[in-house]
């Protein structure tokens, strides 16, 4: 470690943990963490402490958890800190231009993208959503708009075809702390010199929400292979079959121009409906979707039920060539 720099550190879910973990190893003086208050969760309705929280107390570190970040009480309370640098990532909470103003350095974020691309709350899944090639973590200046700051460094990887949101949001949190601590040994070094975004090839990822997850069958086999990744685990991607909601988990597409036709049904599958079952054997349930394609369904779960493979799922059920799922 070159400079014990004194860090405040802002953040609330898992993806944050890593950073505030490699923050800690690298001897950074952290003299506070500041996450979400405890919320319930799940059926049970069980308060839940934010993962943030649960690490930095596990690491022996001060933890405050306010309601807002608007008082003076805050204000002053960082003030008193006298950080060199903040370290945002995915806090949850607006900070004010006075607040940013804090830091005699920088108060650094670390977003889940290659800005200017994606900016907002689901970046991670937009990129899987867009059949984008690549992906990554950028660090930032912070200023008191939607994570248009100039940029201090990137890091990037690849997608590949049967990458999830749950996989690309593990792979990028490591990344995102092996990039900060790059970026504090730039600072150290007088070795970086944040840049402008550029505003015109910007793009915006906004907040999920849960009928996002509706499949479309009219869309191309490679586009809902697409979302079933990108709503991996959340919100999840749903169909209905006879008015029942049916959860899609995992898929695999079809060539787009395969124009075979299923002897099961005697028609050729451009003629076939989209979400029209075409096939059920052990390799899946094949439902037709748009552009003369197929997608085979290889987890699913009914309303009430366990996630089950194709096989599972088909085992006592009598799901006849020809039903259609619900767009």
């Amino acid at each position: 470690m070159k400079k014990k720099f004194k860090i405040v550190f802002m953040g609330t879910p898992d993806f944050a943990v890593p950073a505030l973990k490699a923050l800690f190893a690298y001897n950074c003086d952290i003299s506070l963490v500041i996450t979400q208050p405890d919320r319930p969760k799940g059926r049970g309705k069980k308060i839940i402490a934010p993962p943030v929280k649960t690490a930095a107390e596990k690491l022996g570190l001060d933890v405050i958890q306010p309601l807002s970040m608007k008082g003076e009480k805050i204000k002053e309370k960082l003030a008193m800190i006298k950080p060199d640098i903040f370290v945002v990532v995915a806090f949850g909470h607006k900070l004010s231009r006075e607040i940013l103003s804090i830091p005699s350095i920088f108060p650094i974020n670390i977003h889940a993208s290659l800005l200017p691309k994606y900016r907002g709350s689901s970046p991670i899944q937009a990129a899987i959503l867009n059949m984008d090639k690549k992906a990554g973590v950028t660090t930032m200046v912070m200023d008191d708009n939607l994570d248009t700051g100039d940029i201090l460094l990137k890091a990037e990887t690849k997608i590949k075809c049967d990458t999830t949101a749950s996989d690309l949001h593990d792979t990028l949190a490591d990344m995102g702390a092996d990039l900060i601590i790059k970026t504090l040994d730039a600072i150290y070094d007088d070795n970086i010199t944040p840049y402008p975004q550029d505003n015109e090839k910007a793009s915006f990822a906004p907040m999920l929400k849960k009928n996002d997850g509706k499949i479309d069958w009219t869309k191309n086999p490679d586009e809902i292979n697409a979302l079933v990744r990108a709503m991996n685990p959340w919100p999840g991607t749903f169909t209905f079959l006879n008015g029942k909601r049916i959860k899609i988990f995992e898929v695999s597409c079809s060539d787009s121009k395969d124009n075979r036709s299923f002897p099961e049904i005697f028609v050729p599958i451009e003629n076939i409906a989209p979400g029209t079952v075409i096939l059920c054997d052990s390799s899946g349930i094949r439902v037709a979707a748009g552009n003369s394609g197929y997608v085979s369904i290889h987890k699913i779960q009914t309303e009430g039920g366990k996630k089950l493979h194709a096989c599972e799922f088909l085992r006592g059920r009598n799901l006849e060539t020809g039903i259609r799922f619900d767009s």
